[in-house]
């Protein structure tokens, strides 16, 4: 028979759906699960946002829409990044997607050829090495370990960038680990990238409104403006307003690298539902106490699961400041037995962990670093603390 192509070969099911559907797949069981697995922000958007739907579904016109996205989208995003400090840009700068996940394989598309090099540090976002090997891009992984705070340094980008990669790949705050990169970090990174004029630079900032103590969201941009001519920041409404079912992605670009965006949307997805856009606009342009909260519950929240996991001995995590993860080295279970059941890797660690005590969490393998785990900490309190409990119970059960 027909054989399918090569790139398919190279493509994987998301490794934090695979263990998020287990842990539905046991509670539709009957089990007692606390899932601490997929990245979801768990709340809703505000009455404005249906508001807007709705009457958007009331004047349907049935049409098609705007490849770039309609201007009053582009608008509000515009509106929304200039209140980050990204001024100068205009809609030609700007375009939309089905999410920041499908921006992402666009601009792989756009920016990477068959055997051109991306470098990105790990731990990373699990997506981002499934999308450069299903393009065919050479990859560089930079291991930022949790004795550097799972944070890059200078010297790190420096040696990367001198290989002259096309796309260097760039998280803040970072999912997985939670870290946010300080102004001064952000600046001494951006002078090592300003050595390089050759390369892309791409930054995944998402999660850029849930940043805790004061730190605050910082780009490469803000500290070097020179670099606005090759920096790509990408967003979505997904986790600031609890709208990730919705598949609203932007980016702001050099105008060529919109275009080009743009032009692969005509090509595939054409434009993205008006209901949608609609939604999209109402909570970019509408009340942000929702998004202000939440941020702050997330503080709490982080505050909850970090001391948790500073009673456990041996378990080293660095102190997570923005997004909701945390990411624990838990390397220290390796070589033990939990009932009988030895445990020898991160993976080993989550499957007994769901299967003794209910608890799902996603292997650090999955985001290139085997010795940690983890914990998206978006759930309700009270699935929180009994989710925390049982981490701190397991580990005192290792023997």
């Amino acid at each position: 028979m027909p054989q399918l192509a090569k790139r398919i070969g190279r493509a994987k099911p998301s490794a934090i759906m695979v263990i998020a559907e287990k842990a539905k797949r046991l509670k539709a069981e009957g089990r007692d699960i606390v899932s601490f697995s997929i990245g979801v922000p768990n709340f809703l958007p505000g009455d404005h946002v249906y508001a807007a739907a709705r009457e958007a579904l009331a004047k349907d016109s049935g049409q098609y829409g705007s490849n770039r996205g309609p201007d009053a989208l582009i608008d509000a995003f515009l509106a929304h990044i200039e209140a980050l400090g990204l001024t100068g840009y205009a809609r030609k700068n700007v375009t939309t997607g089905v999410g920041a996940k499908q921006v992402l394989y666009n601009l792989a598309e756009a920016l990477l050829d068959e055997g051109d090099e991306i470098c990105f540090p790990a731990p990373y976002w699990t997506s981002y090495l499934d999308i450069a090997e299903i393009v065919g891009a050479k990859i560089n992984i930079l291991p930022c370990p949790p004795e550097q705070n799972y944070k890059l340094t200078p010297a790190q980008l420096d040696a990367a960038l001198a290989r002259k990669p096309r796309v260097f790949l760039f998280n803040n705050p970072s999912n997985p680990t939670g870290m946010v990169y300080t102004r001064e970090e952000i600046a001494a990174l951006a002078d090592v990238i300003a050595k390089y004029p050759d390369t892309w630079v791409v930054t995944d900032d998402i999660y850029n409104t849930m940043v805790f103590d004061g730190v605050g969201y910082h780009n490469f941009v803000h500290v070097r403006p020179d670099l606005k001519d090759r920096v790509i920041f990408v967003d979505s409404i997904s986790k600031t307003y609890g709208m990730p079912g919705w598949r609203v992605g932007f980016i702001a670009a050099p105008e060529s690298v919109a275009l080009a965006v743009t032009t692969l949307n005509s090509n595939h997805i054409t434009s993205l539902p008006e209901v949608v856009n609609a939604a999209a606009l109402a909570a970019l342009s509408g009340p942000q106490d929702i998004p202000l909260a939440k941020c702050k519950e997330f503080a709490a929240k982080r505050d909850r699961v970090y001391n948790a996991l500073l009673s456990i001995p041996g378990v080293v995590c660095p102190r997570p400041q923005g997004a909701f993860y945390a990411f624990p080295d838990i390397s220290v279970a390796f070589g033990k037995k939990h009932n009988g059941v030895a445990i020898d890797s991160d993976i080993d660690f989550c499957a007994v962990l769901l299967e003794a005590k209910g608890v799902a969490c996603v292997p650090g393998s999955a985001f290139g670093e085997p010795r940690a785990l983890r914990i998206s900490y978006s759930c309700p309190d009270e699935a929180l603390d009994k989710g925390m409990a049982r981490i701190v119970e397991f580990f005192a059960e290792l023997t």
